[in-house]
């Protein structure tokens, strides 16, 4: 770690602390050349990883940005997609997996989504699982009259769009 005084290329870590409920690191380090001290914040990177094999850093306005297609004339307000966009970054996270398939971005939107609103989550999940006729969403309309939001497997993610 460079310093950011003296530029000198090495510096002693004085104290370290978890931040963030575990999602990043806050260290105190003193250069040993200038003795300043200066403080730095390391967070594990997070990357998708897209069905073609290309690998972007996770981007949660892009998350919110799709859900809110999904919610488009539907009451849902800018503060809702933050939170949703917060709790699939936390949700990805969580797995501990510094690369993430893209696949599993949009199953860790689905949960939150069919809390947030069902009609933009029925939008959402037509897409993402290529619903491909009226069947398909007759069988997770079914799904989420049976299992109201909530409830224990209430998420649906592990549901492929087939009637049950």
């Amino acid at each position: 770690m460079n310093c950011p005084y003296c530029r000198h290329t090495d510096s002693r870590v004085l104290d370290s602390r978890s931040v963030d409920d575990g999602g990043s690191i806050r260290r105190r380090r003193q250069c040993p050349e200038c003795e300043r001290r200066f403080t730095t914040i390391e967070q594990m990177q997070l990357v998708v990883v897209k069905r073609n094999g290309v690998v972007e850093t996770f981007n949660r306005d892009k998350v919110i940005n799709g859900v809110r297609k999904a919610c488009k004339g539907r009451p849902v307000n800018e503060d809702q997609l933050a939170r949703l966009g917060q709790q699939v970054e936390d949700c990805l996270r969580a797995s501990g997996q510094a690369e993430v398939p893209a696949g599993e971005v949009g199953v860790a939107i689905l949960g939150p989504l069919r809390e947030l609103d069902q009609v933009a989550y029925l939008r959402f999940a037509s897409v993402y699982r290529q619903y491909e006729s009226v069947a398909d969403f007759e069988a997770e309309i079914a799904l989420l009259r049976m299992e109201p939001v909530g409830a224990p497997g209430g998420d649906t993610a592990s549901t492929s769009g087939a009637a049950p």
